[in-house]
C-alpha cells in the first residue's frame, strides 16, 4: 500500500483567515481604540496588548451594567485583545478574553450572528491549538447560530461544518464527519454553484474521509469531482489541481488501478516541480508516494531515474 497523505483543505484558509474577528461596526472614539489599531497595524503587539487592555479596564470603570452601549464595547475590545494575544501565541489569555467576550454578548441577549462569531473564533483558536475536542462544541454553538441568523449565513455555515467535519474525521468519527461535509456540501453549491473553489475543497475532504475509513472507490469518484472543479477555475498547471491529482492517485492505487495511479502521480510532480521552490514539500512528499508506488510495481530502473531527478529538484 502507497503511505499517500490524503491532503485536506480548511476552506477560510490558514489560522489567520479562520481566526479573523467579527468585529462589527463600531466607531472606537477613545485614544486609547486608536492607539490599539495603529500598534497592530505597526507589527507592536506587545505593546497593542498592552494598550489593549488598559482600553478594557477603562470600560470596566466607566461602564453601566444596564447599559447595551458599554456592554458592547467591552465585547469588542476583549475581541479584539484576544486577537492580538493569539497572535503574540498567548493561547490561554485569548481563550480566556474570549469567554468573558462570549459570557458577556450570551447575558447581553447579543444576535445569533454576533455570538456565533465569537464562538467561531474561539472554536478556531482551539482548533489550531490541537485541542479539536474542546473546539468540537463550539463549532457546533457557531453553527447552530449562523444557520438562525435570518436569513441564514450558509456560508459560514457551510465553511464551519467543513472544518468541524475534519475534526471528526481525525477522531474517528467517520459517520459525524460524513454528515457535516455533506451538509456543507450543499450548503456551499446552493450558495456558490457547483464551480466553486469552495465546493472543490469538501469534495476534496470527502474523497479523504472515505479513503481513511476504507471505501475507496467512493474516494476515487469525490477526488474526480473535486479535480474537475478546480481545473475548470484554476486550469491544469495550478498546486491545488496536482493536490487533487496527488489524492486521487492515492485512491486509484488502492484500487489497483496502477497505469491510472502512476499517470495521475506523474501530472501532480510536474505540476508541483513547475512552481518550485514554493512547492517543494508538497513535490517531496508526493514524490516519495510516487516512488513507493514504482517499488512495488518493479520498476526499479524507473525508480532510480526518478530518485536522482527528485534530488536534483529539492537541491
Amino acid at each position: 500500500m502507497v503511505d499517500g497523505v490524503v491532503s485536506e483543505s480548511s476552506i477560510l484558509g490558514g489560522s489567520s483567515n479562520l481566526l479573523r474577528l467579527y468585529i462589527q461596526d463600531v466607531s472606537f472614539s477613545s485614544i486609547l481604540d486608536e492607539r490599539v489599531a495603529a500598534l497592530i497595524r505597526d507589527g507592536r503587539l506587545a505593546d497593542a496588548a498592552g494598550a489593549a487592555s488598559a482600553a478594557i479596564e477603562e470600560v470596566r470603570r466607566e461602564m453601566d451594567a444596564g447599559d447595551p452601549k458599554q456592554r458592547d464595547l467591552l465585547i469588542n475590545r476583549l475581541e479584539q485583545l484576544a486577537g492580538v494575544q493569539r497572535d503574540l501565541g498567548d493561547v490561554p489569555a485569548a481563550e480566556a478574553a474570549f469567554e468573558e467576550a462570549i459570557g458577556l454578548a450570551v447575558a447581553g441577549g447579543s444576535g445569533p450572528e454576533r455570538l456565533g462569531g465569537l464562538r467561531m473564533n474561539l472554536a478556531a483558536l482551539l482548533d489550531f491549538n490541537q485541542r479539536e475536542a474542546d473546539a468540537v462544541p463550539l463549532y457546533e454553538q457557531a453553527i447552530a447560530d449562523m444557520e438562525a441568523v435570518s436569513p441564514p449565513n450558509l456560508e459560514v455555515g457551510g465553511q464551519l461544518r467543513n472544518n468541524l467535519a475534519m475534526i471528526y474525521k481525525g477522531l474517528g468519527k467517520y459517520a459525524l464527519a460524513e454528515q457535516h461535509y455533506l451538509r456543507s456540501l450543499e450548503q456551499l453549491e446552493a450558495l456558490y454553484g457547483r464551480d466553486s473553489e469552495a465546493v472543490a475543497s469538501v469534495y476534496n475532504n470527502l474523497g479523504s474521509l472515505y479513503y481513511t475509513a476504507g471505501f475507496p472507490d467512493q474516494a476515487r469518484e469525490m477526488f474526480t469531482d473535486g479535480l474537475t472543479i478546480r481545473e475548470k477555475l484554476l486550469g491544469d498547471k495550478h498546486p491545488d489541481v496536482a493536490q487533487s491529482l496527488s489524492n486521487l492517485a492515492t485512491a486509484c492505487y488502492e484500487l489497483g488501478e496502477m497505469a491510472v495511479a502512476q499517470g495521475h502521480y506523474e501530472r501532480s510532480l510536474g505540476i508541483l516541480e513547475a512552481n518550485m521552490p514554493s512547492e517543494a514539500r508538497s513535490y517531496e512528499a508526493v514524490g516519495l508516494d510516487y516512488l513507493a508506488l514504482l517499488e512495488q510495481a518493479h520498476e526499479d530502473s524507473k525508480a532510480t531515474i526518478f530518485r536522482k531527478r527528485m534530488d536534483k529538484v529539492l537541491a
